[in-house]
C-alpha cells in the first residue's frame, strides 16, 4: 500500500495551516493543539521545513513559523521527500534499480509509469491548490491520464 507517513501528512497540515493563515505566523503549539498533532513531532518537523527552506523560524513574543516561499511555489513531492526523501513504489525504483526478478519480471515497465505518473501528480499539487476552498471538487484535468481514471474510480489500464 503506498501511503504517506505521518511525518509527511503533518509537514503538509502545518505548511496548509501557514498558507491559510496568511502574513501571519502560528507556534508549533497552536498548530499542534488545532490538528490534535503531537507537539513533539510536529515541532521536529517544523524544524526539518526550515532547514528544507520552506519556513521560516521567528523568535520572541510574537514568533513562530511562517511560509519562506510563496504556497503556489511549494509542491506536495518537495515536502514529502524533504520529510521522508525518496518516494519509492518498488525496489525497481531504488537507486540500484535491482532485485532477483529484474531479468523476468513482467510488470516492471507498468510499474515504472505509475511511479511517475505519481511523481508528477504530486509535483503538480501545491499548498495554495491544497489550501483552496475544500469543497470545491479537486481538478482532475491536471492529473496524469493514468492516475484520473484511478482517482474517478474508474478502472484503467496500466
Amino acid at each position: 500500500m503506498l501511503k504517506l507517513t505521518k511525518k509527511a501528512d503533518y509537514g503538509l497540515i502545518a505548511l496548509k495551516h501557514l498558507a491559510v493563515n496568511g502574513q501571519g505566523s502560528s507556534s508549533a503549539k497552536e498548530i499542534a493543539d488545532t490538528y490534535g498533532v503531537p507537539l513533539p513531532l510536529l515541532s521536529k518537523i517544523l524544524q526539518k521545513l526550515v532547514k528544507a527552506g520552506f519556513l521560516r523560524s521567528e523568535h520572541g513574543t510574537n514568533g513562530g513559523y511562517k511560509l519562506a516561499r510563496e504556497p503556489h511555489s511549494i509542491t506536495a513531492l518537495e515536502v514529502i521527500r524533504s520529510i521522508d526523501g525518496p518516494i519509492v513504489l518498488t525496489a525497481c525504483f531504488t537507486e540500484h534499480g535491482f532485485c532477483t526478478h529484474t531479468d523476468k519480471c513482467n510488470v516492471r515497465e507498468p510499474l515504472r509509469k505509475v511511479h511517475e505518473s505519481i511523481l508528477r501528480l504530486l509535483s503538480s499539487i501545491t499548498i495554495s491548490d491544497m489550501s483552496q476552498d475544500e469543497c470545491r471538487e479537486p481538478d482532475l484535468s491536471k492529473a496524469p491520464p493514468s492516475l484520473y481514471g484511478l482517482a474517478m474510480n474508474t478502472p484503467t489500464t496500466v
